[in-house]
């Protein structure tokens, strides 16, 4: 499934690898203001959700509720959100980010809202690990 899969270059600049999954790649969004994951499906030219196969959407809504339990695992927030947009980068990736009252986007969407603020490389480092430990159904 993975051969000829690539990271869009904009992704890949603005995240870290966490893991593979059985359908996807997990990424940490390199933003210090948001709990921000990313769910990369490892189908070369892959656009839309819709362009799966059944089975592969059930295995990507699994990943989707495993990556949502991940997030809470190593951050707090109020509000979980979860969407595949791709107006700019148009390889399906899934947000999964965490969202609190008073956050530096709230209530809006956290696109296109200041800029990033990317992780020291030890917290960074710290946070992924952290994700890497937890006990994973997709693993």
């Amino acid at each position: 499934m993975s051969a000829g899969f690539e990271v869009n270059e904009r992704i890949a600049a603005d995240s870290v690898f966490v893991a593979e999954w059985p359908l996807c790649q997990l990424r940490l969004m390199d933003d210090r203001r948001f709990p921000w994951l990313l769910l990369l499906p490892r189908k070369p030219g892959l656009e839309e959700w819709t362009e799966l196969a059944e089975d592969e959407l059930a295995v990507l809504a699994v990943e989707i509720k495993q990556a949502c339990a991940a997030l809470g695992a190593v951050a707090k927030f109020d509000k979980l959100n979860v969407g595949a947009l791709g107006n700019i980068v148009r390889q399906m990736h899934v947000h999964i980010i965490g969202r609190s009252v008073g956050d530096a986007a709230w209530p809006g969407p956290v696109w296109g809202q200041g800029t990033r603020e990317p992780y020291s490389p030890e917290a960074r480092e710290a946070l992924v690990e952290r994700l890497r430990a937890l006990p994973s159904d997709a693993d």
